[in-house]
C-alpha cells in the first residue's frame, strides 16, 4: 500500500539522514542495496521548506505572488540542476564501464543535496540574523573564518557523498570517478553560468 511505502521511506529517510554524518560509507552502500524511490518525498520536502524560506528572505514584503513566484523559480530550478546533474553523471559513468540501478542511483544522488541544503539553509538565516556588510573588526573576522570552516566542511562532505554514489552507484574505480568529474564538473561550470546569467542562481544548487 502506499501509505505503508510512505512510512518504510520515511524510515529509511530520517536513518539515512543521520547515517551520512555519521558513517557515510556504510550508509551509501544501504542506499545502493536497500534505497527506496518514494525517499525523494522527504528529501524534496526539506527542499521545500529552504525553497519557504529562501522566498521569504529574498522578497523584501510580504506579497504572496512575488512568494510565490520566487518558490516556484526555486523548485523549478533546483529540479533541473538535479535532472541535468543525474544525467550527465549517469550516461558519462555508462561510457566509462560504469553498471547499476539508474533509479537507486538518482536517490543517492538526491542525497548529496543535502550538504548544499545545509549550506543554502545557513548562508539565508546568517543574511538575516547578521546582513552584509560585516564589518572588519576582530568579531568580524573571525565570524569570516569561522563561516570558510563551515563551507569547507560541507564542501568536504559534499564531494565525500558524491564520490561514494559513484563508487557504489555506477561500481567505478577512483580512476574512472575521476574521469567522470573531468567531463561532468566542467559541463556543470557551463551550464551553472547560464542559470547565473539568466538571473536564477548566483551559486548553483547543486
Amino acid at each position: 500500500m502506499l501509505g505503508n511505502e510512505l512510512l518504510a521511506a520515511a524510515v529509511n529517510a530520517g536513518q539515512t539522514l543521520i547515517g551520512l554524518v555519521w558513517h557515510p560509507y556504510a550508509t551509501y552502500r544501504r542506499i545502493l542495496e536497500k534505497g527506496r524511490i518514494a525517499e525523494l518525498v522527504y528529501i524534496a520536502l526539506l527542499l521545500a521548506i529552504y525553497f519557504a524560506v529562501a522566498s521569504l528572505v529574498k522578497t523584501a514584503a510580504f506579497r504572496p505572488f512575488l512568494l510565490t513566484k520566487q518558490f516556484v523559480l526555486l523548485t523549478a530550478a533546483v529540479g533541473a540542476n538535479y535532472a541535468v546533474a543525474v544525467g550527465l553523471l549517469w550516461y558519462t559513468g555508462l561510457l566509462v564501464g560504469g553498471r547499476g540501478r539508474l533509479d537507486r542511483f538518482a536517490l543517492a544522488w538526491a542525497y548529496t543535496l543535502i550538504p548544499t541544503l545545509c549550506w543554502f539553509l545557513a548562508t539565508s538565516l546568517l543574511y538575516v540574523v547578521i546582513p552584509p556588510p560585516r564589518t572588519t573588526a576582530p568579531q568580524g573576522i573571525l565570524f569570516s573564518v569561522l563561516y570558510l570552516v563551515f563551507s569547507s566542511t560541507l564542501l568536504f562532505w559534499k564531494v565525500t557523498l558524491a564520490y561514494l554514489t559513484l563508487r557504489f552507484g555506477l561500481k567505478l574505480d577512483l580512476k574512472k570517478i575521476s574521469i567522470v568529474f573531468a567531463v561532468v564538473v566542467p559541463a556543470l561550470v557551463v551550464y551553472s553560468a547560464g542559470m547565473y546569467k539568466a538571473g536564477i542562481f548566483r551559486i548553483p544548487f547543486l
